[in-house]
Order: structure tokens, then C-alpha cells, then sequence
């Protein structure tokens, strides 16, 4: 551990980290979880420096399935992913204080008095 910056809190199986454990990278990212021979295997959560976190279910130190929740709080679904579409650009954290997409006629009103900053965010102004 003292080469490669880590630092592994944990149990010990004939020498090999192995058990219930705690890894800090030299990335500041920490893994809390199960290790099994030396690798990330079982149940365990990686927590990033951001605040977000990957709680997964890991094999011989694969992920094999996990749920990404960035540090606002938004969960990721890679099947259901409405976060940010091309019409609703609400910030995730806007949606559970109810703050409402513009409709139709706000979004066509934003378009005809900001004309400059839609051409510099989409590199040309759309017809109305």
C-alpha cells in the first residue's frame, strides 16, 4: 500500500485482504465493502470525492451491477434517463422543489428575446 498512495482498513485472510473492508485510493475515492483475494467482490460502494457514489454488487473486481447516484442526489437509469432531455433542462435539483419546464409559449418567447445566446448555445437561430 505505502507504493501505490492506498490505504486498505480491513480484515486479513492467509495475508490477502479479505472480509469486510475499507480501501482509500490515492484519488481520495473510498470503497466500503467486501473484498475477497485482494479485490473489490460482494456487496460495496465506491464513494467519490464529489459527494457522488456507485453501490454495487462486484465479482472478482467487476462491477456486475450497481446504481451510479450522482452527489445532488439524481439517480442514474440508464433505461429511464429523462434527466435533461431536449425539452425539459431543468437541473435535477429544481425538480423535487416543483419548479415547473417552461411550456410551449415561454420556450418560443425565450427563443425571440435571447436570440444572441441560443446562437451562441446552438451555433444558429431557429425559425419561428
Amino acid at each position: 500500500m505505502e507504493y501505490t498512495g492506498s490505504k486498505y482498513i480491513g480484515e486479513y485472510v492467509d495475508g490477502r485482504m479479505e472480509g469486510k473492508a475499507k480501501y482509500i485510493l490515492p484519488t481520495e475515492t473510498i470503497y466500503v465493502g467486501e473484498m475477497k483475494d485482494g479485490v473489490f467482490h460482494g456487496e460495496g460502494t465506491l464513494y467519490f470525492p464529489s459527494g457522488s457514489q456507485y453501490n454495487a454488487i462486484w465479482e472478482n473486481g467487476l462491477a456486475i451491477k450497481g446504481t451510479y447516484t450522482f452527489a445532488d442526489g439524481l439517480h442514474y437509469d440508464e433505461k429511464n434517463w429523462h434527466y435533461c432531455d431536449g425539452y425539459d433542462r431543468r437541473f435535477y435539483t429544481e425538480i423535487p422543489k416543483g419548479l415547473k419546464p417552461a411550456d410551449d409559449d415561454e420556450h418560443e418567447w425565450i427563443t425571440r428575446a435571447c436570440p444572441k445566446g441560443l446562437d451562441e448555445i446552438v451555433g444558429h437561430r431557429p425559425e419561428l
